[in-house]
This record gives C-alpha cells, structure tokens and sequence, in this order.
C-alpha cells in the first residue's frame, strides 16, 4: 500500500487564521487600544506644558508647538525603553508558551504543518502584530499633534524645518526602525516561550533582560559590551530628526537587531525540533 498523502493547508492560509486567532483575543483588542492612550496622554500633557499665551515652556514643549508632526516619533521613543518590548514578549509568549499552557501546542506539533512551518507562522503573527502596534500609536500621534499643535512641517534636531512630504516620511522611517528593534526582542521572547508553557515567565523573563541591557549600558567600565547590547543602539535611532539624516547609527541598530532576530528565532527553532510531543 502506498503511503497516505499529506495535504497541507496554503500558507496565505495559515497566516490570515493566526491573525485571526490574535485578534479574537480580548486582550489583543484592550492592549491595542490601551497603546492608544500613550500619544493622546503625551500630547495633552506637552499641550498644557505650553503657556496660555501661545510661548512655549520649556524642554520638549518649546521644539513641539506649532510642530505637530514631530508628537508620533517623540512617543515611539517614548514607549521604545518599556512599552513596545513588553507587548512583543506578551505576544511572543502567547504564541508558544500560551499554545502549550493550554494544551493545543502538542497537537499542533504531532499535526501535518510542520515544525518550522509552526515557527514561522507564530513569528509572522507576532511580527505583524507588533508592527501593527508600532503603526497605531504613530497614526494616533500624527493625528493629536495635528489637532494640538497643528503645523505645515517638522522641525528637526539640526534647526531645520522639513515639509510635510519629508515630514512623513520621517515618521514611516522611524516606525519602521522601532519596529525592528522590538522585533529583536520579540525573537528572544519567542525563544524563551518555546522553552516553557508559563506565558509570565517568557513576560519576566524578557523585560529583565531588556531592563539588564539598559542598566549594563550606564557603566563606562562596560564599554566593551554595549555594541552588542540591543537597548545601547536605541539612542541613535534619534538620528532620524536630524538634517541632513546621518544613517551610521540607524545601520548599525538595525543590524544588531537583526542579529537578535536571528538568533532568537534560531534558537526557538532548535528547541521546537527537538521537543517531545
């Protein structure tokens, strides 16, 4: 007798049933709109900063005024430090560890998918997701700092003012780089989530390590390591509002948060070949 033929589901197929599956959740639908929040309560609180007169206070208040568009990228570097890797780890988390805490990880393992197949879909539903995460609160900002502080343009670190065309493409440049940084830490995440079936640990787990990263990086005596610390490159995606755009600093973020998309998704393949069902 001839062997049964496995006939697996399209991959398009696969992909739009994950995001389904991730958007069903109520938490998904809370934290999404939760993520809102952070530039409506950034541009309140910069809009009160700035005087009744029309003057600007000091600090960020004095460069935001009549530079609306400049609201999106302050608050993606705002929730970039905390905000952004936490929501990668909580859905990286939910898409190993909250399978196997669940009991559905070990059919979806002795299923006909495919284990990298698996892999790969978990990494592009998390991968989408927090694109789209990074994308809402811009969209949100871009929208409050118009309606706070209005402008035609953008006002750059270097004094210069950019139209509203290059304006935007700057804040598509900068979700794009902050995406790729939580991606990074999303692709650790999805490492650590296929090593357990307690989606908090995965959550501890990977905020410790961003909150260690950040903490080594302070010390002069460490200098050494901070090239290879993932939160060490984050400062020099502000580079992205400077004119003319030195792009240094944004390559050598990208590439290291490549290197730890790499690696996590690496090692999150290792350990799903070698799981028992």
């Amino acid at each position: 007798m001839s062997a049964p033929v496995v006939v697996r589901a399209p991959l398009g197929r696969q992909l739009r049933s994950e995001l389904r599956w991730i958007l069903r959740r109520p938490r998904t639908v809370i934290g999404l709109a939760s993520l809102c929040l952070v530039p409506v309560l950034a541009g309140v609180g910069l809009w009160f900063a700035v005087g009744d007169d029309g003057t600007a206070g000091p600090g960020l208040a004095a460069i935001i005024a009549g530079n609306g568009l400049l609201l999106p990228v302050f608050t993606l570097f705002l929730a970039l430090p905390l905000l952004l890797p936490l929501v990668g780890a909580i859905w990286a988390a939910d898409g190993l560890a909250g399978e196997a805490q669940h009991g559905t990880l070990r059919g979806l393992l002795i299923s006909p998918i495919g284990r990298m197949r698996l892999l790969f879909v978990k990494a592009f539903g998390v991968a989408a997701m927090t694109l789209a995460a990074v994308t809402l609160i811009a969209v949100v900002g871009t929208v409050v700092g118009l309606i706070l502080f209005g402008g035609d343009g953008m006002l750059t670190l270097s004094g210069t003012t950019l139209g509203v065309g290059a304006a935007v493409g700057r804040i598509v440049l900068t979700i794009l780089l902050v995406t790729v940084q939580v991606w990074g830490v999303a692709a650790i995440a999805l490492a650590i989530s296929a090593c357990t079936e307690h989606p908090l640990v995965v959550m501890a787990a990977t905020m410790a390590g961003v909150i260690v990263s950040a903490v080594l990086g302070v010390f002069t005596a460490l200098d050494w390591l901070q090239p290879y610390l993932i939160t060490s490159a984050w400062e020099g995606l502000t580079d992205v509002m400077r004119d003319p755009m030195p792009t240094d600093g944004l390559w050598n973020a990208t590439g290291l948060a490549a290197c730890y998309i790499l690696i996590g998704v690496s090692l999150a393949a290792i350990r799903l070949a070698t799981k028992d069902n």
